[in-house]
């Protein structure tokens, strides 16, 4: 169990591509105050996670080896972390669901890859601001 201190952003990751994954790992490991969990890959697997763990940011994959991310939305509820969904399908429909459920941010791999790191980084400061001083 990897612990995420208290003005971390906690993130995990949801892909089940290992090229996608270690991108995004790099991307993530270079901002400060941001801790990424073991990267998982199915929608099982992920929704244990979520359960186990605090986890502050959702970055999820539509298309995952076994299930998929919306399973994993609706699983979930209203009851998730802020989620950023990367995909290669970013249809109307897609992004629409994702609307429906909830989803904060819906990104196109191919096309706003590069954003990712600012979103996070504004992720990561609006939780430093809220965190109790010790």
């Amino acid at each position: 169990m990897v612990e995420c201190a208290e003005r971390e952003l906690c993130v995990l990751l949801v892909e089940d591509s290992p090229r996608i994954a270690e991108r995004v790992r790099e991307l993530l490991v270079q901002e400060e105050g941001v801790r990424v969990l073991p990267t998982v890959e199915d929608e099982t697997t992920a929704l244990r996670a979520l359960h186990d763990e605090p986890v502050d940011l959702l970055i999820l994959d539509l298309q995952l080896k076994l299930g998929t991310g919306f399973g994993v939305l609706e699983s979930l509820g209203g009851h998730r972390p802020t989620t950023i969904v990367m995909t290669n399908y970013a249809l109307p429909q897609y992004r629409e669901r994702a609307r429906q459920l909830g989803v904060e941010h819906f990104l196109n791999k191919a096309m706003d890859f590069e954003r990712l790191p600012e979103i996070v980084a504004r992720l990561r400061s609006a939780k430093s601001m809220e965190a109790p001083f010790s």
